[in-house]
C-alpha cells in the first residue's frame, strides 16, 4: 500500500493490539496529503490552539461528535496521555484512536 498507510500501521500497532486495517487504510486515504506534510502530520499536545483545531474540525465536524466540549477535551488528553512517549505524535494515530474511542469507524469505512 502507500507510505502513509504504512508508517501509520506500524504506530498504531504500538497502540492497538488487534489493529483495523480497513480503518488505517481509509484514514491514510483521506489524509494522505496532511501526513506527507511535515508540519501538519503531526500533533502537538502542548498546544491549545491546535487541541481545538482537532476537537473542531475532526471530532465535531468529521465524526459528527455532539458530546459537550469537556468530554471532548478529555478524550483528546487521554489520547495524548497514551502517546506521551512520542516526541512526536501522529495525527493519523492520534486520529485512528479518537475514531475507535468513539465507535466512529464507520465514518471512514
Amino acid at each position: 500500500m502507500s507510505d502513509v498507510y504504512d508508517k501509520g500501521l506500524a504506530d498504531i500497532k504500538r497502540y492497538d493490539n488487534n489493529v483495523d486495517t480497513a480503518l488505517v487504510a481509509a484514514l491514510a486515504k483521506n489524509y494522505a496529503l496532511v501526513m506527507n506534510n511535515r508540519d501538519a502530520s503531526g500533533i502537538a499536545c502542548s498546544d491549545k490552539k491546535e487541541l481545538e483545531t482537532v476537537k473542531n474540525n475532526f471530532l465535531k465536524k468529521k465524526l459528527g461528535l455532539t458530546l459537550g466540549d469537556s468530554e471532548l477535551d478529555a478524550a483528546i488528553e487521554e489520547v495524548c496521555k497514551v502517546m506521551s512517549a512520542d516526541k512526536k505524535k501522529s495525527r493519523l494515530t492520534a486520529y485512528y484512536l479518537l475514531a475507535k474511542k468513539f465507535g466512529k469507524e464507520s465514518v471512514f469505512v
